[in-house]
């Protein structure tokens, strides 16, 4: 499925790199996004962040994005953790969970990064995932795929459009028939045939990436044990290799020459969160296919466990919401944040498990005094709109979220969220303005300029919110397609 979506996304991408480039858009509460410059030479930065941008909306839409607010800000805290070491180049990273337990992570252009579901259930502490996004991050700061692309010659755009096909889709590990289909391009095959990451750029990713590990103070063992385990798996797994392997492979070689680095780098004082323990088995509920079977499997962990360990009864706590025994959930909560209510996960999980036992007052009340310890925690704040809007109470929850995503970035579930907010409090021109920014997120601008036309046609609009509403559709206008009729009605006054 992934592979599939990947070959759909770069279609996509190659589409974006042959169209003209918007100009720089006013500043709104959620900007359209640069689509650069076609003119650049291929692999500059803005097509590179068209290219990853387009992966991203591709993964998306077809649910493959796991949003949960709990975990995107633990992925997100690690990557821009390691990413404030990555030195070289001046570059922007996006992190995100791809809902799949195929073991594997990968690089985009433009500084994507995703990390499988899959991969993180295989890690024993932090340092191991972070020494895989420190590799992955080092395969973007030495411009690993930039480089390979002109090793291969760009004689036009064509050509490097084929090899940045190429290149994703041997990330994704396509085949090659495939490949050739999608890059238009004779030559696609052989160029996927040689545009996998060398043994050169694998070594140097490894190094760099064990010096971001280090400076960034996690582990830099935690990079050669993840390998270490992975060739494990390997083994036990006979034909059947973790995919991570194939995009990364891993000798007895390269285990040691990693280990031998990690050694070599001066003591730091390593330093890995709670959170970890708590997020993987968040992940592990949120993914498993069958409820029952997580309720007895952390039953049967808690039983043989040495000691009560907190993050197996904040597995269990889960579970049991899950399958519909939200009082005793809330009971363990209860219990896990009186014992240390330093634990942000413990409040959130309370607050979600008194919703799900329809107490929304009573959830209110625990995210009031959550936030009163983490102001604007992410998390914290958009549960409490949720439990405000079950309290419906709407308006509040607009308010909340509003002021949070005019600090920080929203997701596009955030979006929806904040235009239901909208909504449930009779603001409909402002719902409609916000379902416009879910539309242009998702990459659809005609329903984007429609929900536009929907917000201005509403009754009693403010002056400033009309002007900002037909501001923002001016905008939109010039990138619907030729045949629309607003478009043409666009064209018509601009002539």
């Amino acid at each position: 499925m992934i592979r599939k979506i990947l070959l759909t996304a770069v279609a996509m991408a190659l589409v974006v790199l042959a169209a003209p480039a918007p100009p720089a858009l006013a500043t709104t509460a959620f900007d359209l996004p640069d689509m650069g410059n076609p003119a650049d030479s291929i692999l500059s930065k803005s097509q590179a962040e068209q290219i990853g941008r387009s992966v991203l909306l591709r993964l998306r839409l077809d649910g493959q994005i796991l949003e949960d607010p709990e975990l995107d800000e633990f992925i997100d805290s690690i990557g821009h953790r390691l990413a404030a070491h990555a030195h070289e180049g001046n570059h922007e990273f996006t992190f995100f969970l791809v809902r799949d337990q195929v073991i594997n992570a990968f690089a985009l252009p433009g500084g994507y990064i995703g990390v499988n579901t899959g991969l993180i259930l295989e890690t024993r502490r932090e340092s191991e995932l972070a020494g895989v996004m420190a590799h992955e991050i080092a395969h973007v700061t030495q411009k690993h795929i930039a480089r390979r692309a002109v090793a291969q010659g760009r004689s036009s755009m064509l050509a490097g459009a084929a090899i940045l096909a190429a290149i994703l889709m041997g990330i994704g590990g396509a085949d090659p028939n495939v490949v050739q289909a999608t890059a238009m391009s004779a030559q696609a095959y052989a160029v996927q045939e040689s545009i996998n990451y060398t043994r050169l750029n694998e070594y140097e990713a490894d190094r760099v990436g064990l010096q971001i590990l280090h400076d960034s103070e996690f582990d830099p063992n935690g990079m050669p044990d993840f390998f270490e385990t992975m060739g494990k798996l390997s083994g036990s797994l006979g034909n059947r290799v973790p995919e991570f392997l194939l995009t990364h492979p891993v000798s007895s070689t390269r285990i040691a020459e990693t280990r031998a680095r990690a050694e070599q780098l001066p003591p730091t004082n390593v330093s890995e969160s709670r959170e970890y323990m708590l997020m993987r088995e968040r992940l592990r509920v949120l993914t498993a296919d069958n409820a029952e079977e997580m309720v007895l499997y952390y039953k049967e962990k808690l039983k043989n466990a040495p000691e009560d360990y907190p993050y197996l009864r904040y597995g269990y706590a889960l579970s049991l919401i899950r399958v519909g025994r939200p009082q005793e959930a809330v009971k363990i909560f209860y219990e896990l944040r009186e014992s240390d209510d330093s634990v942000i996960a413990y409040h959130s999980g309370l607050g979600q498990a008194l919703m799900a036992a329809a107490q929304p007052n009573e959830s209110v009340i625990v995210f009031e005094n959550a936030l009163t310890l983490f102001p604007r925690n992410v998390p914290l704040t958009v549960r409490y709109a949720e439990a405000l809007m079950w309290a419906q109470e709407y308006d509040r929850a607009h308010a909340i979220l509003l002021d949070l995503f005019n600090t920080v970035p929203p997701t596009a579930a955030q979006i929806r969220l904040i235009a239901n907010a909208a909504g449930g409090a009779g603001q409909q021109a402002e719902a409609h303005y916000y379902m416009s920014e879910y539309f242009l997120v998702n990459g659809n601008v005609v329903l984007a300029v429609e929900q536009l036309n929907l917000a201005l046609a509403q009754p009693d609009l403010q002056p400033v919110q009309k002007a900002r509403f037909e501001a923002r559709r001016a905008e939109l206008l010039p990138y619907l397609p030729k045949d629309h009729p607003e478009k043409s009605k666009d064209d018509t006054r601009d002539g």
